[in-house]
């Protein structure tokens, strides 16, 4: 079917021929200008001189004396003008962070207020209550006479929440900013863009001076539907003077059906307003040309691009005029999936794609550099205003992040040698000058801005001191080079339009504002608009016609949009003074996807039926209607993606391999040692045993700010090392207890310091997580002290005792052993009883079952604590000819409630019952670590999942 700017252009060159060039031809966007020059140039088919071609924006614009205001003059602005207003009321003025947010919801409703020619001060007065309403507005329609009333009697009932309150205090600013901040744009001979389409409005066609370069031809506007009262007015003026011409693109189908809200605004522009459409007669092509749709069902946001190949298969081949196939994503977030599905070539013919959209900055690796860079100036500028001036540093993660990312250009070499001392060090703050000391990258990236109006300069530098890093080392591709050159020229633009705004504004905020600027920015992506795919947003498909259409995200909520946006005016005094509201929106929507699908042969509708937080799950209601009451011939499809599970495979771990069988036996020749922790890893979950003993796989050490649970086990460990160590051989007393609590303070932060490897425990300024770990060690001391006091008195005989032994065992017949060692935390002796003393701040349990039950793998009552001390005290008794040597757990968790003695059968674990218990053990011992060395059994799981519940190694078995 012929495009509308191909019919458009034909008539245009019917009725001007070469006289084209003096007209002005005006757009709602830029995309459509390409498109209209080459049906010209088909049609002219010699050379000619092109018409002037504008936006609608760019045209008012150049209608007016003054300067359009860029957002950043705007803003500023109305901040200071805001801040005169509070000052006149005797209020504290708003920072610049504290007003960015309302600042944009203001401009954006001024700027609609004069679109639309609204009376701002009637607008923003305050009524007090509905007799008002009757003395001030009485030629309202009934209609809005009960919006405004609705509105306003929430305000009306002389008891007004905080809230409301606030709102009204703003409310009645608004007339007075609206007007001097109008005033002093207009001072420095600047103007908004909303404030130029009402000065072009109130002129004459005579005094808007722009209009004589086209006196010889005319002004064109094409494709528009929604008007602003400005635009209309402006419109009719021009049309009444002769200046103008329209065309409209319409079909009767929607245009003649006051039903259709498609055909809303074009009713009102034709109808209403009297504009005439050069197209005479609207076209009916939704009910006489054949359309045929495809409507695919799938499950998943992404989903909806992958099934783009099988789409586009079916006849891109065929395929060569520049309206030939587009994609249209109705939900832009699609955008990086389809690009990553669309295929380079397709029935052996290469794929031309054009991104109309643009790349968008903010999910690019350049913007994750330059925000990394703006984070740590941030965390810099945190340390010096909140901790010390000298204490500069930077974390852990974003010095991680910087190490990990692609375009730093830093050596692998450097690389590792930063993440080594991270680790061995365990520095979650790193200082500043340490990173300047390295030189190179790390000296230019963490180099502090001097004062915040300099930060964006600096960011510019280091960005293409970036550049030329990668460049030299020929490690940069050419859409990262894109993305580096557009993101310095914005940085440079950015800094020109507001570097006199920034002499006393805080770091924070310019950081924010920067992070902002660069998120808004879409690159573009090198194509050919007039061939192959194009790859667009709804919004740029205006007055453009494809022959094949591929509707991306056509969800309901999404098209259309569920929401107006942010505006202080309520919706019903929106409606009171006719600007936008929703249903506005709901027939512009319409009106774009129907004016698509009208000179569309093939359709292809896609939606994600999955229904989460984002998304209902039901597609636009558009393809409703289109389904009962368009004709055309729809086909259904469902992109099915079944779940399925594969069944847990049983993995076993054969001994007599080579290798496995070869790092066994270093245990039997003593080459290698076992802990007792290591033997209850084994008896908990054998395949456990074999990755971390046999196949040393261990765990990476990483940096974290985080204390983990063991590492309070570690602290407490060091810290009842430090509380004891003056009585080692010496009695304990209740009395030296109470004494030796008075420092546990101290013996907190050294143990911290000890086990986080932190220098200078006495002056280290502890974080409030740190703040809460030392004061759970404090309770876990507290509580062992309490419960050494009620055991006093009693003899340190050893602290962190070294504890080395054999453990022999029969193994086919014959005689082996291995050679364990391990660290007792305590020995003590109470009532001539020796004890092996262990602290535990975990969950372990002092009751346990049967002597056999402790060494059953696949039973739930392993006590691996009872079992580590056990192997403690035979290897102390073989030691020290010491005899019954009883094992003591302090649970601290627990120990007030169950006491320190293990026990079974309600029986404790002492003296006879002890000595009658330790033969079978030692024989379950023996018998178990026969098991692990014979080769015969094989490693692998434990039947029990609570016995590997909290391994790390769940993943690999």
């Amino acid at each position: 079917m012929k495009p509308f700017l191909k019919i458009v252009a034909e008539d245009l060159v019917k009725k001007f021929g070469l006289r084209i060039q003096h007209c002005a031809i005006v757009f709602n966007n830029k995309r459509p200008a390409v498109y209209l020059q080459k049906y010209l140039a088909d049609t002219i088919q010699k050379p000619f001189f092109s018409p002037s071609i504008f936006t609608i924006q760019e045209f008012f614009n150049e209608a007016v004396e003054e300067k359009p205001a860029d957002f950043y003059m705007q803003f500023f602005s109305l901040l200071g003008i805001y801040n005169q207003l509070l000052a006149e009321e005797g209020l504290p003025p708003l920072k610049s962070s504290q007003f960015f947010g309302l600042a944009k919801v203001v401009l954006n409703d001024f700027n609609q207020i004069d679109n639309d020619l609204v009376d701002a001060d009637k607008l923003y007065k305050e009524l007090e209550d509905i007799s008002t309403i009757n003395l001030e507005f009485d030629y309202l329609t009934p209609e809005q006479y009960a919006f405004l009333s609705q509105f306003w009697q929430s305000y009306s009932e002389g008891r007004h929440k905080k809230q409301q309150e606030l709102f009204i205090q703003m409310w009645r600013r608004m007339p007075a900013l609206y007007h001097r901040f109008h005033a002093a744009l207009a001072e420095k001979k600047y103007i908004t863009h909303g404030g130029a389409y009402r000065k072009l409005a109130g002129m004459g066609t005579d005094e808007m001076h722009f209009l004589k370069k086209f006196e010889k031809g005319s002004i064109i506007f094409i494709g528009f539907n929604a008007l602003t009262r400005a635009e209309a007015q402006l419109f009719i003026k021009l049309q009444d003077a002769g200046k103008a011409l329209f065309y409209f693109d319409a079909d009767s189908y929607y245009l003649n059906d006051g039903q259709q809200e498609a055909g809303y605004f074009l009713r009102r522009n034709i109808n209403q307003l009297h504009l005439k459409n050069e197209l005479a007669a609207p076209v009916d092509l939704m009910r006489a040309a054949p359309h045929t749709a495809d409507v695919y069902k799938v499950q998943g946001q992404a989903a909806q691009a992958k099934i783009l190949n099988h789409i586009l298969d079916a006849d891109y081949a065929q395929q060569t005029e520049a309206d030939a196939v587009a994609v249209v994503l109705a939900d832009e977030a699609l955008l990086i999936p389809a690009l990553q599905t669309i295929p380079s070539g397709i029935q052996g013919k290469p794929v031309t794609l054009n991104v109309t959209m643009g790349f968008p900055l903010g999910i690019s690796t350049v913007f994750g550099l330059a925000d990394l860079w703006l984070s740590c100036q941030l965390e810099m500028f945190n340390n010096r205003h909140t901790i010390k001036p000298s204490s500069t540093h930077i974390s852990f993660q974003h010095l991680e992040s910087f190490l990990t990312h692609p375009l730093t250009g830093v050596s692998e070499k450097m690389k590792s040698k930063i993440r080594k001392a991270l680790i061995e060090e365990n520095i979650v703050q790193v200082e500043q000058s340490r990173l300047i000391r390295q030189g190179g990258m790390l000296n230019k990236f963490f180099t502090q801005a001097e004062q915040p109006k300099q930060l964006i300069t600096a960011l510019s530098g280091v960005l293409n001191d970036v550049l030329n890093n990668l460049s030299r080392q020929r490690q940069l591709k050419n859409i990262d080079a894109e993305l580096f050159v557009t993101t310095i020229h914005e940085l440079n633009r950015l800094n020109d339009n507001i570097k006199d705004y920034l002499e006393n504004e805080e770091l924070p905020f310019v950081t924010a504002l920067v992070q902002k600027a660069l998120q808004s920015i879409r690159v573009p992506l090198s194509g050919d608009p007039l061939q192959g795919i194009q790859l667009m947003g709804l919004l740029e498909t205006r007055s453009l016609n494809f022959n094949k259409l591929v509707f991306l995200g056509f969800n309901e909520g999404i098209i259309p949009k569920t929401s107006i946006g942010s505006s202080f005016i309520p919706d019903s005094l929106r409606r009171v003074y006719g600007l936008p509201v929703l249903e506005n929106l709901d027939a512009v929507s319409a009106y774009m996807v129907y004016r698509l699908l009208q000179r569309a042969e093939h359709i292809s509708i896609v939606y994600n039926c999955l229904t989460d937080e984002t998304n209902n799950g039901e597609p636009s209601r558009f393809l409703k209607q289109l389904e009962y009451e368009s004709g055309f011939s729809f086909k259904y499809f469902e992109l099915d993606l079944p779940v399925q599970t594969q069944e847990k495979q049983t993995i076993e771990i054969d001994k007599k391999n080579p290798v496995v069988k070869e790092r066994l036996q270093r245990y039997l020749t003593k080459e290698k040692t076992l802990s007792p922790s290591a033997i209850t890893t084994y008896i908990a979950n054998p395949i456990d045993f074999f990755f971390r003993y046999v196949a040393n796989i261990k765990e990476p050490k990483e940096v974290t700010p985080v204390v983990e649970a063991n590492e309070i086990g570690s602290m407490l460990h060091a810290a009842m090392e430090d509380f004891y160590r003056p009585m080692l051989g010496k009695e304990v007393t209740k009395e030296w207890i109470q004494d030796r609590l008075k420092q546990k303070e101290a013996l907190i932060k050294r143990a911290f310091a000890k086990v986080r490897n932190t220098p200078h425990a006495d002056t280290y300024e502890f974080s409030g997580m740190q703040q809460v770990v030392l004061a759970i060690v404090e309770a876990y001391i507290n509580i062992i002290a309490g419960r050494d006091e009620e055991e006093a008195p009693f003899t340190i005989i050893a602290l962190e005792e070294k504890i080395n032994a054999e453990i022999p065992f029969q193994l086919k017949g014959q005689q082996q052993s291995i050679k364990i060692f391990g660290i007792v935390d305590r020995i003590d002796i109470k009532n001539g009883a020796t004890r092996i003393v262990d602290y535990k701040t975990g969950k372990d349990e002092l009751a346990f079952h049967a002597i056999d039950k402790l060494f059953d793998t696949n039973d739930k009552y392993i006590n691996k604590a009872l079992i580590q001390t056990m192997i403690y005290a035979d290897a102390y008794e073989k030691k020290s000819g010491s005899r019954y040597v009883q094992p003591v757990l302090y649970v601290v968790r627990s120990m007030k409630e169950n006491g320190i003695v293990f026990s079974s059968n309600r029986k404790d674990l002492e003296g006879p019952y002890l000595a009658e218990l330790k033969p079978a053990f030692l024989a379950g011992l023996e018998s178990k670590l026969a098991e692990l060395f014979n080769e015969d059994i094989p490693f692998k799981a434990s039947e029990v999942a609570d016995n590997y519940r909290y391994s790390v190694y769940t993943t690999l078995f």
